[in-house]
């Protein structure tokens, strides 16, 4: 199965909070996306299927610096807060640049989620719930 962006776009507009996210997954399955991984720097992402199917986006906003070590602590209490609704994207990805996470990988066959620091370390790796 191929997917496009514009498709990808399209289930994405319907999330507007971290608690949106299952949803969104669950989208995203049904076009045929395994996988995609975050550069939070920039917003951009790769979204990938089978062999032959890859898509990326432009950087969605200005770069953020990246904090060169990881606080793993201050990270998961901004995470749970997302995905309880209380921050929008942008602001979690700020959030996430100040303790020094650089990435994240969204594997949708394993439904995990692994937040990396700017060596590609994972720091936080968790299930995502359907």
């Amino acid at each position: 199965m191929m997917f496009t962006l514009e498709q990808i776009k399209a289930a994405y507009d319907q999330v507007q909070t971290g608690a949106d996210f299952p949803n969104y997954i669950q989208e995203l399955i049904q076009l045929g996306v395994k996988g995609y991984d975050t550069i939070v720097a920039d917003g951009r992402v790769r979204y990938y299927g089978d062999a032959t199917n890859e898509a990326s986006t432009d950087k969605k906003y200005e770069a953020l610096p990246i904090a060169a070590s990881a606080n793993k602590e201050r990270f998961i209490e901004y995470l749970v807060m997302h995905q309880d609704g209380q921050t929008d994207y942008y602001t979690f990805c700020q959030q996430a640049a100040q303790c020094g996470i650089a990435s994240w990988q969204i594997d949708i066959l394993e439904m995990t989620c692994t937040y990396k620091d700017t060596n590609n370390h994972p720091i936080v790796i968790e299930n995502i719930p359907l």
